[in-house]
């Protein structure tokens, strides 16, 4: 593969504002400043980027810094292919972008460029939340199975041996067995927390990747195994919500307050936990779930696919990628 010398400015989806939503505010900067990587750092080509809630969420909130550009996790190239993703984001809706040397792993051959987009945020989120808390065996609960982060945890809670029952809609019911899923709630037509009270089992581990159920997390204790933990990944970065965590972790149980295990979530930047996704997607037991791709001329379209909720998988924005 030939390198070219990179251009001085570049295309970058930035905003100034997010009033009435960030997907109305971005607009498309032909001719910003090339980003300059210090010694501990890659400039790289960005091929696709992958959206996640947290691209727009923490924007959005009244009296939150904004950034000058738009944040995803992302596909790039530099001699090699690789991927990567960043605390928060990386500014991947531009054709350039910088990151630190650590957080940058080669993808295997034989990973199509665009799967290895959708791995970033939501991958290492489903890998971390997941596989190292559990063993084969093991019966846990994913609340929200069809988007990016559920598809990818019924494949990872499979691939380790684990026994899954999920959440979706009745439209989804079919898509997340064929994901792997042992047992589907249709959240649509019976109430979850009582679907588990109900199962035969008790559960060993669990995920919320929606966050928005505040009796599921508070009666989490109903459905779980002893000292079993409730990992919540989902739910809006709002004061209510800031309120309701800080309710959970300070009110004592005798008083009422909660009685299960509750954990808050960020994934970690984990170079091994990267190598060990993309390895099983060039296997086969893991394979990217993409509900759409748009053109990088049409981000702010992919915004309001995104804030549907309704996406099946990952949403993909091609920056530049090859055909």
């Amino acid at each position: 593969m030939t390198t070219q010398s990179p251009p001085s400015t570049i295309k970058a989806w930035q905003y100034t504002t997010t009033k009435g939503g960030l997907e109305k505010n971005l607009q498309l900067n032909v001719s910003a400043p090339l980003p300059k990587p210090k010694t501990n750092q890659h400039l790289i080509k960005i091929i696709a980027t992958a959206l996640n809630p947290v691209d727009y969420k923490p924007s959005e909130i009244p009296g939150v810094v904004q950034l000058a550009i738009t944040k995803s996790n992302t596909r790039y190239r530099l001699r090699r292919l690789r991927t990567g993703t960043s605390p928060i984001a990386g500014g991947a809706l531009s054709e350039y972008a910088i990151v630190k040397n650590e957080n940058a792993v080669a993808v295997p051959d034989g990973v199509d460029s665009i799967d290895a987009a959708t791995i970033g945020v939501a991958g290492l989120t489903a890998y971390q939340s997941i596989v190292p808390r559990v063993k084969a065996g093991d019966k846990i609960f994913i609340n929200g199975g069809s988007g990016g982060t559920g598809a990818f945890g019924i494949q990872f809670a499979k691939v380790v041996g684990c026994h899954v029952t999920t959440t979706c809609s009745t439209a989804n019911v079919e898509f997340v067995k064929s994901l792997g899923a042992d047992k589907v709630i249709d959240y649509k037509k019976e109430s979850v927390l009582e679907a588990l009270k109900a199962s035969e089992h008790k559960f060993d581990h669990a995920v919320d990747n929606v966050g928005s159920d505040e009796q599921l997390i508070w009666r989490s204790h109903e459905f779980l195994r002893p000292g079993a933990s409730l990992v919540v990944v989902g739910g809006d970065p709002s004061f209510k919500a800031i309120f309701q965590g800080l309710k959970r972790k300070l009110w004592p149980s005798f008083l009422g307050g909660m009685k299960g295990k509750v954990e808050g979530f960020w994934p970690q930047q984990k170079p091994e936990d990267l190598r060990q996704i993309a390895e099983w997607m060039k296997e086969g037991p893991v394979k990217a779930v993409i509900d759409q791709r748009f053109p990088f001329e049409e981000a702010p379209q992919a915004f309001e696919k995104l804030k549907t909720g309704r996406a099946r998988g990952k949403i993909v924005v091609d920056v530049a990628s090859e055909p």
